[in-house]
């Protein structure tokens, strides 16, 4: 690992506080970012644009600004990686598909726009499955990312391009997206803090959707003060989205802190800690349940019955979505267009434009999903799904009369390798048994690094669950556990990292 003197290693909230006190300048901390980039980019891929240009003169837009004493907001100079889901204005904004290759669009994400209004440098977009569809970035058309602790691994999915960059300190701060863990499940396997918010508290307009009722934006980053940070900005009512929700949020900067873990009651959900979960995850988990108790927590077991199901209707609810939301991308109104030979026809076209433009795991899903709300399926297939969701909202209901926060490993494993469930969709969909419930139920969750399994000192993430306009409590918790979990481990878990290569560490 590199000295502290190597800004690339400082958090948000530290660079933020160096370049409040004019110790440095938003280009310089943008350049060794964008040099940290170039380095290890090659191994690590997280990139799909790197935006260099636009990056410098945002950087020396901000530091004018400083110089002139304007009043600038808490992150303003420090630069942030976006994940290619995302509407970019300036920049190509793929979906990690073929069928977007290229496409820039005409306007940014709500979400881009707020990062760019506080003064926060857009690096560029990152890597992901294509359409968010997977949960190891393999099914990407760009070409998988590396897991920058051990580069023959995954680095979760759909948002391991996110992960990954902060991981590698080739960014800060990142923005994600999460449809059932795609953020959480790259933080919990890169050692970084990711947070889910409650579904409608960050903006959807400029994501490119996948399932509507399930997606969400949310921050991706080192520390829980950094996610809070981060949480603030792009936070909010937005009239442009008609799932926003108009609400007053508090700071969750403040809360996260001013938090305190005693006399919390802590929920573990009995579901999430059993058959299918790697040994050493649970001996790290039970660790951090010994380690709340010490704290004057009170730990309470929740049984979910329910959770069981998850993943079966997700995987029902989020292909019937999905089926109806890429319908536009056809060749004809934007993105890629292939014209068979000969005088072909629209539909023709349509046909040769999606045979190319999308991969096996969205093909796969597409057709899953159209079935499922086929004429005499419905019912059967979406309607059931619907009601189990509804089972597992009810769940979550009960439990959050009994304790303030539920708490899970994020994932049953650490990452695994390159390839090795890529060809067993249904092994690669049970990494996701954790983090399902919550999209499903519409409530705020986190993920933070917890400490390294004793198998192969890979990182495992704590899962944070709280009730849906609760996020704050998610900051609290994790602000106050967060330095304890330094404090066993010697110091943040991203400084346990091996020196895996040359370029990457």
């Amino acid at each position: 690992m590199s000295d502290k003197n190597d800004v690339t290693r400082l958090s948000a909230a530290e660079l933020a506080d160096k370049l409040s006190a004019g110790e440095i300048s938003s280009r310089e901390v943008t350049q060794a970012h964008l040099n940290r980039i170039h380095e290890v980019e090659s191994e690590v891929h997280a990139f799909l644009h790197v935006a260099d240009d636009i990056a410098l003169q945002a950087a020396d837009a901000v530091d004018a600004q400083r110089s002139a004493g304007a009043q600038l907001s808490p992150l303003a100079g420090v630069p942030i990686a976006i994940k290619d889901v995302l509407a970019t204005s300036d920049m190509p904004s793929t979906s990690g598909s073929k069928i977007l290759e290229g496409w820039v669009p005409p306007y940014d994400a709500t979400t881009v726009a707020k990062a760019r209004a506080a003064g926060l440098i857009p690096l560029g977009k990152t890597n992901m499955d294509e359409f968010a569809m997977g949960s190891s970035t393999e099914h990407s058309a760009y070409g998988p990312t590396h897991n920058p602790w051990d580069l023959d691994r995954i680095p979760g999915g759909s948002g391991g391009g996110s992960a990954a960059a902060v991981a590698a300190f080739q960014a800060p701060l990142a923005l994600g997206s999460d449809t059932g863990g795609s953020i959480r499940f790259p933080a919990s396997v890169t050692g970084t803090v990711g947070v889910k918010p409650t579904y409608g508290g960050v903006s959807r307009y400029g994501a490119i959707a996948l399932a509507s009722s399930l997606d969400q934006i949310g921050p991706v980053t080192r520390t829980v003060l950094d996610a809070a940070l981060l949480h603030d900005v792009i936070g909010g009512h937005d009239a442009h989205d008609s799932t926003s929700l108009d609400y007053s949020w508090p700071s969750f900067a403040e809360a996260a802190r001013s938090g305190s873990l005693t006399g919390l009651k802590v929920g573990v959900i009995s579901e999430l800690r059993g058959q299918g979960f790697q040994p050493g995850v649970l001996h790290r988990f039970d660790e951090v349940c010994e380690l709340l108790a010490a704290q004057g927590a009170e730990l309470v077991d929740i049984s979910c019955p329910h959770f069981e199901y998850g993943i079966a209707a997700y995987y029902i609810i989020l292909p019937a979505e999905a089926s109806s939301n890429l319908a536009k991308f056809d060749g004809v109104r934007f993105g890629l267009r292939v014209m068979p030979e000969g005088t072909p026809n629209v539909e023709q076209m349509m046909a040769a434009t999606r045979e190319v433009g999308f991969g096996p795991e969205v093909k796969r899903r597409l057709i899953l999903g159209t079935y499922a709300l086929s004429a005499g399926y419905y019912d059967a297939y979406y309607g059931s799904a619907q009601k189990v969701r509804t089972l597992i909202q009810r769940d979550y209901a009960a439990a959050f009369e009994k304790v303030d926060v539920l708490i899970s490993p994020t994932a049953p494993t650490t990452a695994f390798k390159l390839g090795e469930k890529l060809n067993d969709p249904l092994a690669m969909y049970l990494n996701d048994v954790a983090t399902i419930p919550v999209n499903l139920a519409g409530i705020p969750a986190m993920s933070l690094p917890m400490g390294l399994a004793d198998e192969d000192n890979l990182p495992i993430g704590l899962q944070v669950c709280a009730p849906a306009y609760q996020d704050a409590r998610l900051y609290a918790f994790g602000g106050a556990l967060e330095p304890l979990l330094e404090e066993t481990w010697g110091g943040p878990i991203l400084a346990k990292a091996p020196e895996l290569g040359k370029a990457v560490r």
